[in-house]
């Protein structure tokens, strides 16, 4: 063998070695990509399933708590505000947050409204519906732990050496956490 034939050989190698590499690199990318495109999807079927049964836990607090209008309305126009930002096409992850955060804390004011009516916590509708809606708000709090370990392994990937490369080439983006407002981790103040 010539040298001309081994340096041949090895610059073949080297070329392979960096194609196998893009590949694998591109292939991590997008299946990162997808993962939070998925996270993103477990979090809105929840969230739905949070919106379809607000309207059910107002109704079954109206029958009791006649003067805390106040508080159904909040939730009410909160589950709307969420149902919106759910629904448009073109709201950022920051909105939606936003809103599914402000319905939490009317749900909470709601909750704690019951406590003032004994014969509303004794209700089994009204239970089941707090028991469902308990449910509903953890799988909720995984569905977005889930989602935000992934859009951090996705945005990690696009940022580090050597993967940063082929997330240029290809045009990866980072994608948006999914995080509650500055102003909605405050706990909210419940008086009667």
């Amino acid at each position: 063998m010539s040298v001309s034939t081994i340096v041949l050989l090895v610059i073949l190698a080297i070329v392979v070695i960096v194609l196998v590499w893009g590949v694998v690199a591109y292939n991590n990318l997008v299946t990162l990509r997808n993962r939070v495109q998925n996270g993103f999807s477990q979090i809105d079927v929840q969230l739905k399933r949070r919106t379809d049964l607000v309207p059910n836990l107002v109704e079954t607090v109206k029958g009791y708590a006649t003067h805390e209008s106040q508080v159904l309305q909040n939730v009410t126009e909160a589950r709307a505000n969420a149902v919106r930002a759910a629904s448009s096409g073109s709201a950022t992850t920051a909105e939606r947050a936003q809103a599914e955060s402000a319905l939490s804390n009317a749900l909470m004011a709601l909750q704690a409204t019951a406590e003032a009516y004994p014969d509303l916590k004794a209700n089994q509708n009204f239970l089941q519906l707090q028991e469902q809606l308990s449910d509903l708000e953890q799988k909720i709090a995984y569905a977005r732990q889930f989602y935000n370990d992934v859009v951090q392994k996705l945005n990690t990937s696009i940022q580090t050496f050597p993967s940063n490369l082929i997330a240029s080439i290809f045009h990866f983006a980072p994608a948006q956490y999914f995080q509650v407002a500055e102003a909605d981790r405050q706990v909210p103040q419940v008086r009667f």
